[in-house]
């Protein structure tokens, strides 16, 4: 009786490797590809749509999604799709803003931590446990209630609740550096102590940051877009996905489209900043072990 010839791999393990890997890159590729979209969207909306997010017209609210309206209109009749559009521009902006922010908060905090005398390390390091016991939403809502509502205010109370978590990486790692041969050699060739932090310390103890931020503003985007759903963010009617959400409750029963397209953005820009995020940070790990 001829055999018959096997077809399973002999190396299991290499084809799931690699399935992975081949997953992993369709889904950077795919990530990469939809956040150059939103990019440009931030920069010229104009390109995605002509329509004024502005613009009501109360004869057609409500309307469902047609060929004229692709994301169909609101209670006011303004179209959807403008809206989602130039809505990319506050969500977005406020994540990347309030990021940057909290990471030069962080950063700065944490170096002087780090470098300092062990009364003020262990000061700001109360801060930084203080702040850090609550969720970056709850503290920032409760920061909103004493400073007021409008996009400038969100951005820094989404900074501050979110500092901590680089102030903490960035002291844990200019503890270890400042005390690493290359530092010790230096305080002998240069006597500033400034000088010395900035130029030997900081750009080492900075390492898996840029990583974090990447992941960062996935979050601040998702925090953005609460403070505004509860009515703390742009001031009406500017659009922004998260204030599109809030006003989008009253009719969600009969227009569905209302408020499911900007939670469906929201949904895909934070999951693709994830995933580019995910991707430096296991480039990151691969070149800490070679």
């Amino acid at each position: 009786m001829a055999s018959i010839p096997r077809t399973t791999s002999a190396f299991p393990g290499r084809s799931l490797s690699s399935g992975l890997a081949g997953f992993r890159d369709t889904a950077l590729l795919i990530a990469a590809s939809i956040l150059a979209l939103l990019v440009i969207a931030v920069l010229f909306p104009g390109l995605f749509t002509g329509r004024d997010p502005l613009a009501s017209n109360m004869s057609n609210a409500l309307a469902a999604p047609s060929f004229e309206h692709i994301f169909g209109t609101d209670h006011l009749g303004r179209d959807v799709w403008s809206r989602v559009v130039h809505g990319a521009r506050y969500s977005i902006l406020i994540g990347v803003a309030s990021t940057a922010l909290a990471v030069v908060i962080g950063v700065l905090l944490g170096l002087i931590a780090g470098v300092s005398h062990r009364r003020v390390d262990e000061a700001i390091s109360r801060v930084f446990d203080a702040v850090g016991a609550f969720p970056d939403l709850l503290f920032a809502l409760m920061l909103i209630t004493l400073i007021g509502p409008g996009t400038g205010n969100v951005i820094a109370a989404i900074a501050i609740a979110s500092a901590p978590r680089y102030g903490r990486v960035v002291r844990a790692e200019t503890l270890r550096v400042r005390e690493s041969d290359y530092v010790v050699q230096s305080r002998l060739a240069i006597a500033s102590a400034t000088r010395r932090t900035f130029r030997h310390v900081l750009p080492n103890a900075l390492g898996t940051v840029p990583v974090l931020a990447t992941l960062g503003i996935g979050t601040a985007i998702i925090g953005a877009a609460g403070l505004s759903f509860l009515g703390f963010g742009p001031t009406p009617p500017l659009p922004e996905w998260g204030s599109m959400l809030s006003d989008a409750r009253q009719d969600l029963r009969i227009a569905w489209w209302v408020g499911f397209f900007p939670g469906l953005f929201i949904t895909i820009t934070v999951v693709s900043v994830s995933i580019a995020g995910r991707n430096l940070q296991r480039r990151f790990e691969r070149r800490a072990q070679s």
